[in-house]
């Protein structure tokens, strides 16, 4: 009876897994790459996997072999099989066999390690003196992202946005704790130190618009706090020549006038002490010598072309003010202070004002 129990419970855990393969997302797999550097990983990945079914597939035969012709019905009680403790020749075939397989995974992962650690095209320019590769400085706070393209003048939060088939160069620094930046699709994750700055680089083969959502999802892989599961940010790629349309209109946020029906609710925005925290504006502020942002805040210049509030709600008014009440109950340990003493009408009227707040639309 517990033998039959024993079986059910390998079955149960066969049929789990089974249907737990179908749970991925295109957008959030590293099985399904957009990019050099995940297809580089991914490649790796299968040539491990196929070198450790290769030898369990081996190990298998053998034991299964040994296991047939050595039967006691086979060759008698009173046999003693022939003893090979010591033989010259077997210490040199299981010695030399995964000293090769070694090598023929860790050359690979060597190269492609240096390859893809290889940040020298950062500082690369034109016979103009101006660099040609697309920089971004990325910022880890509790519990959200910045990004900020120095060459560029703007600055975003929560949804990186970048061209497609090209390199992108990233500095990575964290402004509290240690965090980790991840793009699972696109490529492996690197951490985001408070002490030191890490670089690397990232490639995005195909555009974004055919995902789910329309995005890429980033992750925090490194636990980091209460909320570390919902620091979530999005990746938007796009053609180049979109996405320097999308620079332009970056630029040109400072200078975008406030729609009449929705000036009650930048009046409150500002009367709140929002604009304390947050800009407005996408123009960046970070000192030319420094890398992490002095921003306490999520810049909220793109709010209105976002797909989630705070990383995780629905892009709905009614969210909005949902999360302006509940910030610390939605996303616990965040900085935001919950806003759940102002009349709900002019929270109302804040959510409006934020969902005006587009490039895209313009």
């Amino acid at each position: 009876m517990r033998k039959f129990k024993k079986w059910r419970l390998v079955a149960l855990l066969a049929t789990m897994t089974v249907f737990l393969t179908a749970c991925g997302e295109e957008y959030l797999s590293t099985l399904t790459p957009a990019g050099k550097v995940g297809q580089e990983q991914f490649n790796l990945l299968l040539l491990a996997t196929a070198i450790m079914a290769l030898v369990i597939i081996v190990v298998c035969i053998i034991y299964f072999i040994s296991f047939i012709k050595f039967r006691r019905s086979v060759i008698g009680e009173d046999v003693i099989p022939k003893q090979v403790e010591g033989s010259h020749t077997l210490e040199v075939i299981w010695t030399v066999i995964p000293t090769i397989l070694l090598l023929i995974l860790a050359v690979p992962t060597v190269m492609a390690t240096y390859e893809l650690g290889d940040t020298s095209g950062m500082d690369a320019v034109d016979e103009n003196g101006n660099k040609t590769a697309l920089t971004v400085n990325v910022t880890a706070k509790l519990y959200w992202w910045e990004f900020e393209y120095p060459d560029l003048g703007i600055v975003t939060s929560q949804e990186l946005v970048v061209p497609t088939n090209e390199n992108v160069y990233f500095n990575l620094i964290a402004a509290d704790v240690k965090h980790s930046f991840w793009i699972p699709a696109v490529g492996g994750k690197m951490d985001t130190n408070v002490e030191n700055l890490n670089k690397f680089y990232l490639e995005f083969s195909e555009e974004s618009a055919r995902l789910k959502d329309g995005v890429f999802y980033g992750k925090c892989a490194e636990l980091c706090g209460p909320s570390h599961a919902l620091m979530d940010f999005k990746v938007k790629t796009l053609k180049r020549e979109d996405f320097n349309a999308w620079v332009t209109a970056m630029q040109n946020t400072q200078n975008r006038t406030v729609a009449a029906d929705v000036q009650a609710g930048e009046e409150a925005f500002v009367a709140n002490g929002c604009i304390a925290c947050h800009a407005t504006d996408a123009i960046a502020t970070t000192p030319d010598d420094a890398y992490a942002s002095n921003a306490l805040g999520p810049n909220l210049a793109t709010f209105g072309d976002r797909n989630r509030v705070a990383g995780v709600l629905d892009h709905t008014e009614e969210e909005v003010v949902n999360w302006l009440q509940n910030s610390e109950t939605l996303k616990p340990g965040n900085l935001m202070p919950m806003y759940d003493d102002v009349p709900k009408e002019e929270l109302e009227a804040i959510a409006a004002y934020l969902m005006s707040l587009s490039v895209e639309q313009e």
